[in-house]
């Protein structure tokens, strides 16, 4: 396994930098309309990786803008040798090219994850279990998946073993209800998956402390996604990252 690994987190929707509370647009908060910049300020706080979603995709909306956001994050990290981890709207094999050739250092399957294993397979096969990763996206335990409002009918803990038989091997896990609350990341959850798959898990929503992120690499776990806690100043990227 990987050493345990803080991933900034840049949310993009419609070219802005934002957040939702569980996943919700109409609870949306905008922290930044300059993408790139806010690379910029987590790169010179020390990040190695920054964690990149495309809710435009997500949700199946016209994503333009996000894209060309993307490309100039890219541009930023590239100087300074620094992995982007993306996901969000990725349901081809040629959308996953097409994130990989840009320069994603690893990207993410989400809604594809669940519903065409085919193409977990061929991206795998193509790219490499370095490069290719998921996201599982559970309420109640339970996967949902186009943006979190369809419900799969899947577990998290099945759908995980599922992942790892067809040889992926790194994963984030979001309980939607906790994503942007900052109640706190569900790290039993996280660890019993982690367990049950033999997936590394990266853990996302909610992650409120930095007692929290010393937890989460006590227990074994890949690593945590901070957000909303590092935009409103709960703590700093350099704080997370000396735990």
């Amino acid at each position: 396994m990987d050493a345990f690994t803080i991933y900034p987190a840049i949310d993009l929707r419609q070219g802005q930098v934002v957040r939702l509370r569980r996943g919700d647009l109409t609870r949306q908060i905008v922290y930044n309309a300059d993408p790139a910049a806010q690379a910029a300020q987590w790169v010179q706080a020390g990040a190695r990786w920054i964690h990149v979603v495309n809710l435009d995709g997500a949700f199946g909306q016209a994503d333009g803008a996000n894209q060309a956001a993307l490309q100039a994050i890219l541009s930023v990290c590239r100087t300074e040798g620094v992995q982007v981890q993306f996901g969000g709207g990725l349901r081809t094999l040629e959308a996953v090219g097409q994130a990989l050739e840009m320069g994603v250092g690893r990207l993410l399957l989400g809604t594809a994850a669940v519903q065409n294993p085919a193409l977990v397979q061929a991206a795998l096969q193509q790219f490499g279990s370095e490069r290719v990763g998921a996201a599982l996206d559970a309420e109640q335990g339970m996967i949902k998946t186009h943006g979190w409002v369809q419900s799969s009918g899947i577990g998290a803990l099945e759908l995980g073993q599922r992942l790892f038989a067809a040889g992926l091997r790194r994963v984030i896990y979001t309980d939607i209800a906790r994503d942007g609350t900052g109640v706190g990341a569900n790290l039993p959850a996280s660890l019993a998956l982690q367990q049950a798959s033999g997936l590394a898990v990266i853990v996302s929503g909610g992650i409120h402390s930095l007692d929290e992120i010393r937890q989460a690499r006590r227990f074994g776990l890949a690593g945590v996604i901070a957000g909303r806690a590092l935009y409103e100043g709960e703590f700093s990227l350099q704080e997370a990252l000396a735990c």
